[in-house]
């Protein structure tokens, strides 16, 4: 089979080692047509000029009749090369082996009736063997090349030998056999390039439809709705999510029939071309949804991503739930061992007579009742962080009058801290009161550990590479181990004996109501921690 041959050259050529689809085939195919198309042109033309021309051209100057015989024969072969091109899958080098061997036999005594070599029909066979490398992808090339340079050769030795040629002549017919060569081989590598430039776009077209069918699946799969919108606000494409969010069918619809409020954000967004996003409810669902708008190439379409807000809302809640449920069990837990030793010292201290037990008893009772009092003020504390009100602060005087207001309960904190603000100016978003929480409950732990040196706690607040700003917290205390690293945030986790455990998840929590980060980084040489905020829209 051809398509198989076809299939196997291109894979050596190619390094592949799987089977090729039947493609290629198809073009070398039609190149073939062509090939004898020009076959049959030119020996139309040849007749054309016996029958129109007679003598008075040049063509079968020494022998008319031989060349009007060979071309009315050329011409007939070439018909019937036309003819039979669907015998040539299943014979196909065979075929062409044929085609050229005629074609080589009738240019030649052609020439040969014309007045040989230098009658010009001899560079006709360069023609012959450029298409015939091209179109058997470079097999048998310097084969057909050998072929014709020996049939310009015989015939040039015959006009010699039946003196009726120049035996100087020899010259001109090495040259041509020399070029008949040269153009062999270029067309030989020229069909290796087109052979291999051929298996590596098959592969790398298998490559991207692959690519293709994967997008398609996952964007068809996807939880979001995705349109694709020109900028007529026809929507081009779009998945099945889209269709039930939006509660209507999509295709070949418009934004305005959609949803009309979508349709305004959007035509808003195309003057500004940045990311960004709105709500809105489509009117057919009743759903509440969040369109996220993005450019999408340089065709002036645009990407709509489409978020059920109500859904995202109830797997918010009950992660919440989860969360609170989890929260509750730590917080029995943790109130337990306090109640017990108020009680068990409550009733020593009913007993008890002598005055320096009933004042160690009622100590007991007095710490117990305020570390109580400490972890439900932190849990109402973390309850109160879905009411932030974000504003552009400005750290350089929030800091400072922080420190004023912290040293009255803490004297040495004036001297222990050093605080830089670079530039002054420098602000981040942040709810004012969930701030002086944030910073109070870092300092503590700053202090706790430090070793009240000047300078021993420095607060560094600078901007960061993205644009956002960085307020980095560090102690020259012993620092935080990389096993702890991972718990410092988890709740009722504390190295220290009177702590609740609360601090820094609560201080965590409110950094994420306000959409800032806190985290830990490397000892700097003690605990080093960061906030990471941005500035408000």
């Amino acid at each position: 089979m051809f398509s198989a041959r076809v299939s196997r050259a291109t894979e050596a050529l190619a390094g592949l080692t799987a089977r090729q689809p039947e493609a290629p085939a198809e073009v070398f195919l039609r190149s073939l047509f062509y090939f004898n198309l020009y076959r049959l042109i030119v020996a139309s033309v040849f007749v054309g000029a016996v029958l129109f021309f007679g003598s008075s051209l040049s063509f079968g100057s020494e022998q008319p009749g031989l060349f009007a015989w060979v071309a009315t024969g050329y011409l007939l072969v070439a018909s019937i090369f036309f003819g039979t091109l669907d015998w040539v899958r299943r014979r196909f080098n065979l075929y062409l082996s044929v085609q050229v061997a005629t074609d080589i036999l009738a240019l030649t005594l052609l020439m040969h009736a014309s007045g040989g070599a230098k009658s010009g029909l001899a560079f006709m066979l360069l023609v012959v063997l450029a298409a015939a490398g091209l179109v058997g992808e470079g097999r048998l090339t310097l084969f057909y090349a050998a072929l014709a340079a020996l049939a310009v050769l015989f015939e040039q030795a015959y006009r010699v030998l039946a003196r009726a040629g120049d035996p100087a002549d020899f010259l001109q017919a090495g040259i041509t056999s020399i070029g008949l060569f040269a153009t062999a081989i270029t067309a030989h590598l020229l069909a290796r390039r087109v052979v291999a430039n051929a298996a590596l776009a098959r592969s790398r077209g298998v490559a991207l439809a692959d690519q293709l069918r994967i997008s398609e699946r996952v964007i068809r799969d996807m939880q979001d709705g995705v349109l694709v919108v020109d900028a007529e606000a026809r929507v081009r494409q779009h998945n099945p999510q889209a269709e039930a969010l939006l509660g209507l069918r999509v295709s070949g619809g418009s934004l305005p029939a959609l949803a009309a409020e979508l349709d305004g954000y959007y035509r808003r967004w195309r003057t500004q071309a940045v990311e960004a996003e709105a709500a809105f409810r489509a009117p057919a669902s009743g759903r509440t949804l969040r369109a996220r708008f993005l450019p999408a190439g340089d065709g002036g379409n645009a990407l709509i991503y489409l978020e059920d807000i109500d859904k995202a809302q109830a797997q918010a809640q009950q992660l919440k739930l989860a969360a609170l449920g989890r929260l509750t069990a730590n917080i029995a837990h943790e109130i337990r061992n306090p109640l017990a030793a108020v009680s068990h010292a409550a009733e020593l201290l009913a007993d008890e007579q002598r005055s320096e037990m009933k004042t160690r008893l009622i100590g007991i009772i007095g710490d117990n009742s305020q570390r109580i009092n400490r972890l439900v003020s932190e849990v109402l504390e973390l309850g109160r962080r879905d009411r932030a009100e974000p504003e552009p602060l400005l750290l350089a005087v929030l800091i400072e009058r922080f420190i004023d207001e912290y040293g009255e309960r803490e004297p040495r904190v004036r001297a222990a801290v050093a605080v830089s603000v670079e530039p002054a100016e420098l602000r981040l978003c942040f709810d004012r009161s969930h701030f002086d929480r944030v910073l109070w409950n870092l300092v503590a732990n700053a202090l706790r550990h430090a070793s009240g040196a000047p300078g021993s706690v420095r607060i560094e607040a600078r901007p960061a590479w993205d644009g956002r700003c960085e307020l980095h917290l560090v102690d020259d205390g012993p620092g935080v181990s990389p096993e702890l690293r991972v718990q410092v945030f988890e709740p009722f986790f504390t190295t220290h004996p009177s702590g609740t455990g609360l601090g820094l998840y609560i201080a965590r929590e409110l950094c994420e109501a306000n959409g800032a980060a806190l985290e830990i980084l490397d000892n700097a040489p003690g605990a080093h921690f960061c906030i990471r905020g941005g500035p408000c829209p």
